[in-house]
């Protein structure tokens, strides 16, 4: 018997729950399917499959950890702030070109490409406001937007009560 309970038909390779064993029409360890229904794929095999898929992400992901210097260097942030504005959408992705005085020559080129060229020219403090921004951006297109910038300003100290006065 195989783990979770389920049975292991090695000529066909489909597995059964083991309450269906012997039973009419399903895979036994001793005989070969039935009549009447076939026996469904087994769901432990996907889920070992799914498992070991998690491990080796986690392994690489730990690699790539452990190859990142302790101080991110120009090439670091280039790679995650590039990464974060191709995953704003169109408006989001406008939001943070304006706040760098970026404009589109054309109409029908994408601010995700304009924003990765003035990336790749911005120095290390500006690209790490524009990762801090793209953040903010994503967070607040994934969810209640006025939480995401409440909690963002608060984590940098940000006092939005004067600048709310200075807006009224």
């Amino acid at each position: 018997m195989a783990p979770g309970g389920l049975t292991r038909n090695e000529e066909v390779g489909t597995c059964t729950p083991a309450s269906y064993a012997g039973q009419k029409g399903f895979a036994t360890s001793a005989a070969p399917l039935g009549h009447s229904r076939e026996a469904k794929p087994c769901a432990d095999q996907h889920s070992k499959e799914e498992a070991i898929a998690n491990v080796t992400g986690l392994l690489v992901l730990s690699a790539i950890g452990a190859a990142v210097p302790v101080r991110l260097m120009k090439r670091d942030l280039l790679f995650v702030a590039e990464r974060l504005a191709n995953l704003l959408s169109e408006n989001r992705g406008a939001i943070l070109a304006k706040r760098y005085g970026i404009k589109k020559a054309k109409e029908n080129e994408p601010i995700g490409k304009l924003l990765a060229a003035f990336l790749r020219r911005a120095d290390e403090g500006t690209m790490g406001r524009a990762v801090v921004g793209s953040v903010v951006l994503l967070t607040a297109s994934r969810g209640n937007a006025s939480q995401a910038l409440r909690d963002a300003a608060t984590a940098y100290k940000v006092d939005t009560e004067a600048i709310t006065a200075k807006v009224k």
